[in-house]
C-alpha cells in the first residue's frame, strides 16, 4: 500500500504550462547566464513584468513578446512560477517562526 493520498497530484498539471515555463527559462538562461539568477531578483520586478505581459495578453491573447518570440502568456506563467517559489520560501520561514 502506498500512502500518497495527501500529496499533490503533479500528474494533473497540464504539460503545456510546464513546457511554456521551460521555453521561457531556457531563453532566460541564454540571455542572463546562470540558471539561478532569477532567485536574486526582487519579487516586485517579477510582479511588474507579470503585469506588463498581462496587459499585452489582454490586448491580444495571441500576442508574442517581441524580444523572446514567445507568447506573453508563457512569460506570465514563468513570472508566476518565480513568485510562487519566492513566496514559498517566505511561507516556510513564517511556519518555522511559529
Amino acid at each position: 500500500m502506498k500512502h500518497d493520498q495527501d500529496k499533490p497530484r503533479l500528474d494533473l498539471i497540464p504539460p503545456a504550462i510546464i513546457e511554456a515555463v521551460g521555453y521561457v527559462r531556457t531563453y532566460g538562461v541564454k540571455k542572463y547566464g546562470e540558471n539561478t539568477n532569477w532567485e536574486k531578483v526582487e519579487p516586485e520586478r517579477y510582479r511588474a513584468a507579470l503585469m506588463r505581459h498581462l496587459c499585452e495578453y489582454l490586448r491580444d491573447p495571441e500576442s508574442i513578446d517581441k524580444e523572446s518570440g514567445y507568447p506573453h502568456l508563457w512569460h506570465m506563467a514563468c513570472n508566476i512560477a518565480f513568485l510562487c517559489e519566492l513566496e514559498r520560501g517566505k511561507e516556510h520561514e513564517s511556519k518555522r517562526a511559529t
